[in-house]
């Protein structure tokens, strides 16, 4: 395990200083400020690289399980068909409660 500045972490990930410092300022990557200046671990920003890498890898395809991990944000879609048997199950639960006469 190895401490980078911003510089070295911005290599690591193939991305400009400045985009790492948005991410870091913003807590989407694992990053500390002990002082004035970022501190990151090479071990947590390749984790988090992983983490991004799988995420895409396993959305692409829908017969692989997706894994989560513990530094991804979840990310939660309302899927339609879904909705619809809600609404439909919140209506049957609100329906007033009478007695049909059938002649």
């Amino acid at each position: 395990m190895k401490t980078l500045d911003l510089t070295e972490a911005s290599e690591l990930l193939k991305i400009h200083p400045q985009t790492t410092l948005q991410l870091a300022r913003a807590g989407n990557i694992p990053a500390a400020k002990p002082g004035k200046c970022w501190v990151f671990i090479d071990a947590d920003l390749i984790d988090w690289l992983r983490t991004n890498y799988i995420a895409n890898q396993y959305t692409a395809s829908p017969h692989r399980k997706r894994e989560h991990h513990p530094l991804q944000k979840e990310k939660r879609t309302i899927a339609t068909p879904n909705l619809l048997s809600k609404e439909k199950l919140y209506t049957d639960l609100l329906e007033p409660k009478t007695k049909k006469n059938i002649q």
